[in-house]
């Protein structure tokens, strides 16, 4: 909790004055992204993708499902999903992207490990933070929009004859406070968390009865994210995590996020990321991963996985990455 307090302190005095801010600009269009997008054409899209990723499809395949998930065997063996919307192409993108860090971190641990019980991510938190690295990190970034647009292009010409890289990157960038965790965009998602991890330890503190958190949450997504919630089923009944017992896991998400960003700011001191990921390269990006991360599977504490990858955590270089990012997104 401690470690915890000091993270949600940062993001709360950090990232809830910079989503009000950019509430008063004019918003992103991504009009766009909403067209018709055949499911067919998404299908060879996500080929493309789990390519580009560095996915061998000898020991990673791909299938669908209304939830996207990972499950894991071996190092030999991963299977992703994703979920397919005619409606809007960066829903399956995304997803596709997501799955496929965490089939990376899985493909990438060591052969010695394997059918031991160290097979396997160490934590939710550095798990999540391979997902969402190459999801919003690497996925969301303007080099690598720019890199596959033009093959974008290829699979739906109608849809994107009008559209530009930049518009594209602008898009899939749009902060928009919402009601829904998982649609939430990479600016405004920990605010879903940090409403939840609040509301937890009241909860299980004994401060906060069960009958009372339909208003609490309420409250605190309009303090947070500025929206009213108009009913319970796209308030605090929109998980399934506390009806299945899961109290105490959603900060893994976020914790996931902010492990990322720092492991960024080190990749970058290391080594030239930008360069090939402009060129769709990401196999320098994959190798300090593997070896920072990935290789070790369950091997070490996940704190010492983090350190190793990112020396000693320090909330405020998320917040900065944040703060940069879309301060020039809205021209703040």
């Amino acid at each position: 909790m401690k470690y915890l307090d000091q993270f949600f302190a940062t993001l709360r005095e950090r990232i809830v004055p910079l989503i009000h801010a950019i509430g008063e600009k004019e918003q992103i269009d991504d009009s766009f992204l909403w067209r018709p997008y055949p499911v067919e054409a998404q299908r060879k899209f996500s080929d493309y993708l789990m390519e580009v990723l560095g996915l061998d499809r000898a020991h990673c395949t791909i299938g669908e499902t209304e939830h996207p998930y990972t499950l894991e065997f071996n190092n030999k063996d991963v299977r992703i999903t994703t979920n397919y919307d005619e409606g809007n192409v960066s829903f399956s993108m995304y997803s596709v992207i997501h799955e496929g860090g965490h089939a990376k971190y899985e493909l990438g641990i060591s052969d010695d490990l394997q059918y031991t019980c160290l097979a396997g991510g160490v934590s939710m938190g550095v798990h999540e933070s391979q997902s969402r690295f190459y999801e919003n990190l690497i996925g969301r970034s303007k080099p690598f929009i720019e890199a596959i647009f033009p093959k974008m292009r290829e699979f739906f010409p109608e849809q994107l004859a009008d559209v530009t890289a930049e518009q594209f990157y602008r898009a899939v960038n749009k902060a928009q406070p919402s009601l829904i965790r998982t649609e939430a965009d990479e600016l405004t998602y920990c605010l879903h968390v940090m409403v939840r991890y609040e509301i937890e330890k009241q909860l299980i503190g004994g401060t906060l009865a069960v009958k009372d958190v339909p208003a609490t949450w309420n409250r605190l997504y309009k303090e947070y994210l500025g929206v009213d919630v108009p009913d319970d089923k796209r308030g605090c009944l929109q998980d399934s995590h506390w009806s299945g017992g899961s109290f105490g896991y959603f900060p893994s998400y976020a914790l996931g996020s902010a492990y990322g960003a720092q492991m960024l700011r080190n990749m970058e001191q290391d080594i030239d990321v930008w360069g090939p990921v402009s060129k769709g390269d990401l196999s320098q990006v994959s190798n300090w991963l593997r070896e920072k991360v990935h290789q070790y599977g369950g091997l070490m504490e996940p704190a010492d996985v983090v350190k190793n990858a990112c020396g000693d955590f320090d909330p405020t270089v998320f917040a900065d990455y944040l703060e940069k990012k879309y301060s020039e997104l809205y021209g703040l």
